[in-house]
């Protein structure tokens, strides 16, 4: 099982990237080495968000599936139950562990 603060990490690192990928492109938009890499993170965001809805719990629209999500059951309050995935375990900004 993944750890969810360090997989919530790099998802934020990779988004992070992306939006300063995005307004250098928006300057620039004929340099392949940031259009290569631009294309890179946003393949490895979407790996890490479909693989934090398969752990925990969807953080963006697109990974909502009621039969599919928390089929392990972590951080919902409707275990065993089909439902609507979007609320289940805690929000990326509340604070976890004091943290």
């Amino acid at each position: 099982m993944a750890d969810r603060a360090a997989l919530l990490q790099k998802i934020n690192e990779t988004s992070f990237l992306l939006d300063d990928l995005r307004l250098y492109l928006d300057t620039h938009p004929l340099e392949l080495p940031a259009l290569d890499a631009f294309h890179e993170a946003m393949i490895q965001r979407k790996q890490l968000l479909a693989e934090f809805a398969g752990e925990f719990e969807p953080l963006t629209p697109e990974y909502i599936c009621p039969d599919t999500n928390n089929r392990k059951q972590c951080c919902t309050n409707y275990p065993g139950q089909k439902h609507f995935t979007w609320t289940d375990g805690p929000l990326p900004w509340d604070n976890e562990g004091g943290v």
